[in-house]
Protein backbone atom coordinates (compact mmCIF):
# COMPACT_ATOMS: atom_id res chain seq x y z
CA UNK A 1 0.00 0.00 0.00
CA UNK A 2 3.07 2.29 0.45
CA UNK A 3 3.61 4.43 -2.78
CA UNK A 4 6.33 6.55 -3.76
CA UNK A 5 8.30 7.68 -0.90
CA UNK A 6 8.60 10.94 -1.45
CA UNK A 7 5.08 11.83 -1.65
CA UNK A 8 1.56 11.71 -3.98
CA UNK A 9 -0.18 14.99 -5.30
CA UNK A 10 -2.54 15.59 -3.11
CA UNK A 11 -5.74 15.62 -5.28
CA UNK A 12 -4.57 12.57 -6.49
CA UNK A 13 -4.51 10.85 -3.83
CA UNK A 14 -8.05 12.56 -2.44
CA UNK A 15 -9.14 10.92 -5.69
CA UNK A 16 -6.95 7.46 -4.96
CA UNK A 17 -8.92 7.21 -1.46
CA UNK A 18 -12.18 7.52 -2.55
CA UNK A 19 -12.83 10.57 -0.66
CA UNK A 20 -14.12 12.19 -3.43
CA UNK A 21 -16.16 11.26 -6.83
CA UNK A 22 -12.76 12.91 -9.37
CA UNK A 23 -9.99 14.05 -9.03
CA UNK A 24 -11.15 17.62 -10.66
CA UNK A 25 -13.82 17.66 -7.98
CA UNK A 26 -10.63 17.01 -5.30
CA UNK A 27 -9.21 20.02 -7.16
CA UNK A 28 -12.10 22.38 -7.04
CA UNK A 29 -12.78 21.77 -3.37
CA UNK A 30 -8.91 22.16 -2.78
CA UNK A 31 -8.49 25.85 -4.50
CA UNK A 32 -11.58 27.16 -3.14
CA UNK A 33 -9.56 26.38 0.63
CA UNK A 34 -12.30 23.90 1.93
CA UNK A 35 -9.14 21.28 2.44
CA UNK A 36 -6.18 21.88 4.80
CA UNK A 37 -3.37 19.59 5.59
CA UNK A 38 -1.40 19.76 9.08
CA UNK A 39 -3.88 23.06 9.66
CA UNK A 40 -2.30 24.55 6.44
CA UNK A 41 -4.15 25.60 3.61
CA UNK A 42 -2.80 23.85 0.74
CA UNK A 43 -2.98 23.59 -3.72
CA UNK A 44 -3.57 20.43 -5.69
CA UNK A 45 0.02 19.62 -6.29
CA UNK A 46 1.28 19.59 -2.76
CA UNK A 47 2.79 16.34 -2.05
CA UNK A 48 1.09 14.29 0.88
CA UNK A 49 2.93 11.92 3.07
CA UNK A 50 2.48 9.23 5.65
CA UNK A 51 1.47 10.77 9.08
CA UNK A 52 -0.17 14.11 7.60
CA UNK A 53 -4.01 15.12 9.10
CA UNK A 54 -5.76 16.41 6.43
CA UNK A 55 -9.26 18.44 7.54
CA UNK A 56 -12.02 18.40 4.60
CA UNK A 57 -15.27 21.12 4.83
CA UNK A 58 -18.26 19.19 4.03
CA UNK A 59 -21.41 20.60 3.95
CA UNK A 60 -23.49 21.86 6.48
CA UNK A 61 -20.49 23.11 8.26
CA UNK A 62 -19.18 19.27 9.05
CA UNK A 63 -15.34 18.91 9.26
CA UNK A 64 -13.55 15.50 8.13
CA UNK A 65 -10.45 14.84 9.82
CA UNK A 66 -7.68 12.08 8.46
CA UNK A 67 -4.49 10.99 8.98
CA UNK A 68 -2.89 9.31 6.03
CA UNK A 69 -1.33 6.19 6.89
CA UNK A 70 -0.84 4.70 3.09
CA UNK A 71 0.19 6.37 -0.22
CA UNK A 72 -1.07 5.41 -3.94
CA UNK A 73 -1.25 6.78 -6.99
CA UNK A 74 -3.19 4.67 -9.05
CA UNK A 75 -6.91 3.25 -8.36
CA UNK A 76 -7.37 0.77 -6.24
CA UNK A 77 -10.61 -1.42 -4.80
CA UNK A 78 -12.91 0.52 -2.41
CA UNK A 79 -12.23 -1.24 0.30
CA UNK A 80 -8.32 -1.05 0.01
CA UNK A 81 -8.31 2.48 -0.62
CA UNK A 82 -10.28 2.92 2.79
CA UNK A 83 -7.21 1.33 4.05
CA UNK A 84 -4.95 4.31 3.53
CA UNK A 85 -6.47 6.69 5.83
CA UNK A 86 -7.98 6.71 9.08
CA UNK A 87 -10.71 8.43 9.98
CA UNK A 88 -10.21 10.76 12.70
CA UNK A 89 -13.99 12.86 13.07
CA UNK A 90 -15.46 12.40 16.32
CA UNK A 91 -19.18 10.96 16.21
CA UNK A 92 -22.06 13.35 15.55
CA UNK A 93 -23.90 14.30 18.57
CA UNK A 94 -27.47 13.48 18.22
CA UNK A 95 -28.75 17.27 17.88
CA UNK A 96 -26.57 17.11 14.81
CA UNK A 97 -27.76 14.31 13.98
CA UNK A 98 -31.29 15.47 14.36
CA UNK A 99 -30.52 18.80 12.59
CA UNK A 100 -29.12 16.86 9.41
CA UNK A 101 -32.51 15.17 9.23
CA UNK A 102 -34.34 18.04 8.78
CA UNK A 103 -31.91 19.67 6.62
CA UNK A 104 -32.84 16.44 4.21
CA UNK A 105 -36.33 16.84 4.87
CA UNK A 106 -36.60 20.87 3.89
CA UNK A 107 -34.43 19.83 0.71
CA UNK A 108 -36.87 17.24 -0.17
CA UNK A 109 -39.40 19.60 0.29
CA UNK A 110 -37.97 22.91 -1.82
CA UNK A 111 -36.29 21.17 -4.48
CA UNK A 112 -38.42 20.65 -8.08
CA UNK A 113 -39.91 17.55 -9.07
CA UNK A 114 -38.17 15.13 -11.11
CA UNK A 115 -38.63 14.98 -14.55
CA UNK A 116 -40.95 13.01 -16.11
CA UNK A 117 -40.42 9.41 -16.36
CA UNK A 118 -40.39 7.20 -19.94
CA UNK A 119 -43.79 7.02 -19.90
CA UNK A 120 -44.53 9.93 -18.81
CA UNK A 121 -42.60 11.48 -22.00
CA UNK A 122 -44.87 9.55 -24.22
CA UNK A 123 -48.02 10.88 -22.40
CA UNK A 124 -46.90 14.20 -23.04
CA UNK A 125 -45.87 13.55 -26.39
CA UNK A 126 -49.03 12.29 -27.38
CA UNK A 127 -51.15 15.16 -25.83
CA UNK A 128 -48.91 17.51 -27.98
CA UNK A 129 -49.42 15.54 -31.12
CA UNK A 130 -45.41 14.46 -32.14
CA UNK A 131 -46.12 10.96 -31.84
Amino acid sequence: MSGPADGVRLDVWLDVACLFKTRSEAQKELKAGRISVNRQSVKPHRLIRVGDEIEIGRPLGRKQRIRVVGLAEQHLARAEARKLYEDLTPAPSPEEIEARRLARIFHASVTPPNSPDKRQRRALRKLRGKD
